[in-house]
């Protein structure tokens, strides 16, 4: 009877796993199936809580966080928002300086200034966009990242 608890517990909790996408559920539904093995084998139920409660901790501290690096490595990062601007072309409306100015982003006016303090670009310039300060685009005009060997 108690490996039977024991595998109903492990499958309902691998099974909530799904939900959760944490890994948490899956260790310890592993454990429990683990723990299910033990009782089928005749050892007690104290003994099936200790492979329960070791299987789970050791799963948790040693199996989960090696899952979770190769899970997460296969994940291509998509950049949203402002970190999606960095990288785009922009084309200069009004001069843009150390100071300020404008530049066209993708259709979208934005105020921005100069990477480089000593650069100025007079409007019709293609420059790209090297980072986002609050509202303002920050615009170099070389194709390489300035930093870049």
């Amino acid at each position: 009877m108690a490996a039977l608890l024991w595998l109903v517990v492990g499958v309902l909790l691998m099974l909530a796993e799904v939900v959760s996408g944490n890994f948490v559920l899956l260790m310890l539904g592993i454990a429990g199936l683990a723990a299910a093995g033990t009782a089928l084998l005749g050892f007690g139920v104290p003994a099936s809580g200790a492979v329960f409660a070791i299987g789970s901790v050791a799963l948790m501290l040693l199996v989960r966080p090696a899952l979770k690096r190769h899970m997460l490595s296969n994940i291509p990062h998509h950049r949203t928002n402002v970190e999606g601007l960095i990288g785009m072309p922009a084309t200069v409306v009004s001069r843009v300086d150390a100071h300020g100015g404008q530049v066209k982003i993708g259709g979208d006016l934005w105020s921005a200034r100069a990477f480089d303090e000593d650069e100025v670009f007079e409007p019709g310039r293609s420059v790209t966009v090297m980072d986002i300060s609050g509202a303002t685009a920050i615009v170099w005009a070389g194709r390489r990242h300035p930093d870049s060997p």
